[in-house]
C-alpha cells in the first residue's frame, strides 16, 4: 500500500476529523487525552496517523492493549493497512508471542510488559509516546503502567509522551491525573442501532442459553448480516454453540467462538468477513466489547453478563464471579452492531433492569489480587502507594495482605523494601507465589517441575471433563503436558492451553537461568513446590470426610467424588472464597515428611494447656504447628503450675460454680455472709459479695490458688472449696462471721436448731412449739440488731405458726393454737400457761 492509499485510509475513519486536533495536543503538552465512541478507529488509526509526528524523531510508539487477543488482532490490521507483515513497521508483545524487529517503529503489548520493561529501564529508551488504548476498562496493570510512566516522566524523562484513549471514561478525571492534560474528543460515526429490550419476568425465565439460542434464531431468521453474541463465559459459549446446531441455523452459517485462550487461526476466523454467501455468528466473552473489529457484524445479542474476579483480603482467596455488566459495557456491545449500517441490539433484560446497572465497571485495582503489584512497586522503590499518582489508590486491606504475603515469601523485608530473593521474583514476570516456587524449586534442583507447575497455572485447565465431575488432581495436569496425552478417559486434552502452558513453562526456564544440578523429582515433589507456592492453602483432612482445614484457618471441601479427596494432606492452587467454606477445584496430594523437610523454617513448635472441652480436662501439648494446623503433638510432661491452674479455671468458667465440690455447709456460709452485706446496713459495705455471679467473675483471684494438682472435671470434688471460701474474707471477718451469724440457736428444751440464712430477707429458726415454753422475748443475732423469724411447729413437724414477736404470740394465739393442737394431739403436753411451763423435746416433761 502507497503513502497516499494509507492516508486515504486513515482519513476515512471516523476518528480522523480530531487528528488535527490531537496532534497539536501533542506538540504543545507532553500529556493528551482522546475521547471517541467505539468503532471510531482509534486503535489502528492513531498510532499509524502519529507515526510522522516530528517530535517523534524516528523513536518507537509503544501502545498498550488490555488484551493478547486484540494486541494481536490490532498490530495485523496496521501492518495490513501498511502493506507489510507484521513484525516489519508494525510489530506486537504478548506474554507468549513477540512479533517485533529492528525496523519496528510502532509496537503494540500487552500492560505487565510495559511494568517489566520500566523496572528494567525507567528511561523506556527509543520510545517517545506511550499511548494506553482502551483504557477506560481500567485494569490493574494499566494502571500501573501509568502511575510508572507518569513518575519516570517526572523524574528521568521529561520529553515522554503519554496519550490516554478511551470511549467511555470520565475524560477530566483522567486528565487532572497527567497533568492537566488536554482532553481532544471526536463525535465519531455510527450507524443508527434499534435497541430491543426483552421481557422477562421471574420463575417463568428460561435457562440463560435456552433465552439466548431463541434469541440469536430470531436475529438470525429476521435480520441481515452477521450477529455476535456477548455470554460471561466459555462454558457458556461451548453449550450455546452446542443448541444452535441442534438443529443447524442453515448450511451457510458457522458458529464460531472468541475467547481470549483461543488459537490464533481460531480468533482470525471469528474476526475476518464471512466468505461470500456466507453469514456466521461469533460467540464472544466481553474481550469483543473493545479494540477489536469484527467485521460484517449488523446484530448485537446481548445477555448482559460478565464475568469478574473479586480477592477477598480476609482470605487470601479469589471468587470468580457471573455478575451484571455496566451501562457502559453494554453501551459498547451495544455500538458493535452500527459501524457498518444501521443494527440491531438485543438485550436480554428488561429496561427498568437497564436503568438501575451501574455507570462504569469497577476498577480492577478495587478487587484484585494486589501481590504482583506491590511486589512491582517494591522493585520500583515505592513502599508506600501513596508516592506514586492513581486514579484509584490501591485500597489499603489487599495491600496491606499482600505486603504480609510478600514477607513471608521472603520477596520483600519488614520494611518493605525488596529483597534479592524480591528481584529474582520480579524478573520471572509471574504472580509472586509462583515465581518464589520456581526460585525455591531452582535452589532444590526441581526447576523444571516447578516451572511445569507454573505453565499449567497460568493457563486455563489443560483437561476437558467429557462429564460434569471435574478432578481436582495436578498431577493429571503434570502429565497431560508432558506427554500430549489426556492421562484418562474420562477427559479431553485441550490442545491449545497444553501448547501455551508448554511455552510458558520454558520461558520461565529460560528466565530462570537454572545452572543447579537437576535432580529426579518424586510424586511428593509436586505438592511440596505447590506448598511453596501457596502455604496459605496447605491443608489437614478432617476425620474421614472430604472436608479440609487450611492453614489460613478457613474450611475447604471438595464438591464431587475423587481419589484426591482421602489424601491426608493437600496443597491447594485453587479454590473460591465461599462464604462458609471455600470449593476445591485444583490441589495435589503433599507428603508430610517431605512437606515438613521443605518448610521447617515456617513450622512453630510452642508448647499448649488448655482446657479441653470434649474430654473435660486440662490439655497440656507440644505441638508443631504450621499455621492454624496441628502437624504432631506430645503429652507435655513439666507443665507450668500457674498455666495449668489458668487451663483448669477456663473449665471451671465452662461448667459452672456449681461444678464445684459445694457442701450443704459451706451453702449455708456463703448465705451467712450474704446476710450480713444484705441486712446488716452500717456493716454491709465490709462484707464481700460471695453470691455464685460475684464468685464467677473473681474466680481468677479466689479459686487459682486452691487448683494446684486439679487437672480434670472429675477431680473437682479435691479441691479444698472450704478453704478457698474462706480465704476471701480478712482474719477480722472470719471471726466477726461466727460471732454476729451463728450457725445454731440453743432453745429452752436444749436443742441446738439450726439458723437458716437463705430463707428470705431475716434468718429463721423451725422449732417444735413444746421446745421454746418459757423463751419469753424473739432470739435475735448480729449484735442484737436483727429478730430471727421464728416457724412454730407441731408435734408433727407442721407449722403452725410463723413470727418475728414471741410475746404477743404468748399473750394473744398461743390459746387458740393450743385449742386445735390439744385436740389433734391430746397426750401432748399442753399448759395454760406457757412462760411458766417446762420446755419439752418429749410428749410430756419428766415429773
Amino acid at each position: 500500500m502507497t503513502h497516499q492509499q494509507l492516508e486515504h485510509e486513515l482519513a476515512a475513519l471516523p476518528v480522523s476529523e480530531a487528528f488535527p486536533r490531537l496532534l497539536a495536543a501533542l506538540e504543545n503538552h507532553r500529556n493528551a487525552v482522546l475521547e471517541a465512541p467505539p468503532g471510531a478507529g482509534k486503535s489502528t488509526g492513531v498510532p499509524l496517523f502519529l507515526l510522522n509526528a516530528p517530535w517523534l524523531a524516528g523513536r518507537r510508539i509503544v501502545m498498550l492493549e488490555p488484551r493478547r487477543l486484540a494486541a494481536r488482532a490490532v498490530a495485523t490490521r496496521m501492518a495490513a493497512l501498511c502493506g507489510e507483515r507484521v513484525g516489519e513497521t508494525i510489530g506486537f508483545r504478548t506474554r507468549l508471542e513477540t512479533q517485533v524487529s529492528r525496523a519496528t517503529r510502532i509496537e503494540v503489548i500487552t500492560e505487565g510488559i510495559l511494568a517489566r520493561r520500566l523496572q528494567q529501564d525507567a528511561t523506556l529508551e527509543g520510545v517517545a509516546l506511550v499511548i494506553f488504548d482502551e483504557f477506560h476498562e481500567r485494569n490493574l496493570q494499566a494502571d500501573l503502567a501509568l502511575a510508572l510512566c507518569l513518575d519516570a516522566q517526572a523524574a528521568v524523562r521529561e520529553d515522554l509522551r503519554l496519550l490516554a484513549m478511551s470511549a467511555t471514561l470520565d475524560g477530566l478525571a483522567v486528565a487532572r491525573l497527567m497533568n492537566g492534560a488536554p482532553i481532544v474528543s471526536s463525535a465519531g460515526r455510527s450507524f443508527p442501532v434499534d435497541t430491543r429490550y426483552l421481557a422477562k419476568t421471574g420463575r417463568d425465565a428460561p435457562r440463560l442459553e435456552q433465552e439466548v439460542t431463541r434469541a440469536v434464531r430470531a436475529a438470525h431468521a429476521n435480520e441481515p448480516g452477521d450477529v455476535l453474541v456477548f455470554l460471561p463465559g466459555t462454558a457458556e459459549i461451548r453449550r450455546v454453540a452446542g443448541m444452535l446446531l441442534e438443529p443447524a441455523l442453515d448450511a451457510n452459517t458457522r458458529i464460531l467462538p472468541l475467547y481470549g485462550d483461543l488459537p490464533a487461526d481460531a480468533q482470525d476466523a471469528a474476526i475476518r468477513p464471512a466468505a461470500a454467501g456466507q453469514r456466521k455468528v461469533v460467540l464472544a466473552t466481553n474481550i469483543a466489547e473493545t479494540s477489536l473489529t469484527i467485521e460484517g457484524i449488523r446484530v448485537v445479542v446481548d445477555s448482559g453478563l460478565e464475568r469478574r474476579n473479586r480477592f477477598d483480603p480476609a482470605s487470601g482467596m479469589s471468587r470468580l464471579d457471573t455478575v451484571r455488566c455496566s451501562r457502559a459495557s453494554a453501551d459498547q456491545r451495544r455500538g458493535r452492531a452500527g459501524r457498518l449500517g444501521p443494527g440491531v441490539c438485543v438485550r436480554l433484560w428488561t429496561e427498568s433492569e437497564h436503568a438501575a446497572l451501574a455507570a462504569h465497571r469497577p476498577a480492577e485495582m478495587l478487587e484484585a489480587d494486589l501481590a504482583p503489584l506491590t511486589l512491582d512497586l517494591a522493585e520500583w522503590g515505592v513502599r508506600d502507594p501513596a508516592q506514586l499518582r492513581w486514579l484509584d489508590m490501591p485500597p489499603a486491606a489487599p495491600f496491606s495482605q499482600a505486603q504480609d504475603l510478600l514477607k513471608r515469601l521472603d520477596a520483600i523485608d519488614a520494611s518493605g523494601r525488596i529483597t534479592t530473593q524480591g528481584r529474582a521474583m520480579s524478573a520471572l514476570g509471574a504472580h509472586p507465589r509462583l515465581a518464589h516456587m520456581m526460585v525455591r524449586g531452582r535452589a532444590s534442583g526441581l526447576a523444571t517441575l516447578a516451572c511445569e507447575i507454573a505453565g499449567v497455572l497460568t493457563e486455563r485447565d489443560l483437561l476437558r471433563p467429557r462429564g460434569r465431575e471435574r478432578n481436582a488432581d495436578l498431577e493429571l495436569r503434570i502429565e497431560a503436558l508432558r506427554s500430549g496425552h489426556s492421562p484418562a478417559t474420562e477427559f479431553d486434552i485441550d490442545g491449545g492451553a497444553r501448547q501455551r502452558a508448554a511455552r510458558q513453562r520454558d520461558l520461565f526456564l529460560r528466565r530462570l537461568e537454572s545452572r543447579a544440578t537437576a535432580k529426579h523429582a518424586g510424586t511428593e515433589d509436586t505438592g511440596v513446590l505447590l506448598a511453596l507456592a501457596y502455604p496459605d492453602r496447605v491443608a489437614l483432612r478432617r476425620g474421614d470426610s472430604n472436608r479440609y482445614l487450611l492453614a489460613n484457618g478457613r474450611g475447604a471441601f471438595f464438591a464431587e467424588s475423587q481419589a484426591l479427596a482421602r489424601a491426608p494432606m493437600l496443597a491447594i492452587a485453587e479454590l473460591d472464597a465461599g462464604e462458609r467454606e471455600a470449593r476445591i477445584f485444583l490441589a495435589a496430594a503433599l507428603d508430610a515428611q517431605a512437606f515438613e523437610r521443605a518448610c521447617a523454617q515456617e513450622i512453630e513448635v510452642r508448647e499448649e494447656i488448655s482446657w479441653d472441652s470434649r474430654q473435660k480436662l486440662v490439655s497440656a501439648r507440644r505441638l508443631r504447628c504450621f499455621g492454624a494446623l496441628i502437624l504432631g503433638e506430645q503429652p507435655l510432661r513439666a507443665a507450668d503450675e500457674a498455666l495449668l491452674s489458668n487451663a483448669m479455671l477456663a473449665g471451671v468458667r465452662e461448667l459452672g460454680i456449681s461444678a464445684l465440690p459445694w457442701t450443704r455447709e459451706l451453702r449455708a456460709w456463703q448465705a451467712r455472709v450474704g446476710f450480713l452485706r444484705r441486712a446488716v446496713c452500717e456493716l454491709a459495705a465490709d462484707w464481700p459479695d460471695v453470691s455464685d455471679a460475684a464468685l464467677f467473675t473473681t474466680i481468677d483471684t479466689w479459686l487459682a490458688p486452691f487448683l494446684t494438682g486439679i487437672a480434670r472435671a472429675d477431680t473437682l470434688a479435691g479441691v479444698d472449696l472450704g478453704s478457698a471460701l474462706r480465704a476471701i474474707l480478712g482474719w477480722k471477718q472470719v471471726q466477726e462471721l461466727d460471732r454476729l451469724t451463728p450457725t445454731h440457736l440453743v432453745v429452752p428444751s436444749g436443742s441446738s436448731i439450726p439458723i437458716v440464712y437463705d430463707s428470705g430477707d431475716t434468718p429463721s429458726i423451725s422449732v417444735r412449739l413444746q421446745e421454746v415454753f418459757g423463751l419469753r422475748a424473739t432470739p435475735r443475732i448480729a449484735d442484737g440488731r436483727v429478730a430471727l423469724t421464728v416457724k412454730l411447729l407441731s408435734p408433727a413437724g407442721r407449722p403452725v405458726q410463723v413470727t418475728q414477736d414471741l410475746e404477743s404470740f404468748w399473750a394473744r394465739g398461743y390459746h387458740e393454737v393450743r385449742k386445735e393442737l390439744k385436740g389433734r394431739y391430746p397426750k401432748h403436753y399442753w399448759p395454760d400457761d406457757p412462760l411458766q411451763a417446762a420446755p419439752t423435746r418429749r410428749v410430756r416433761p419428766r415429773a
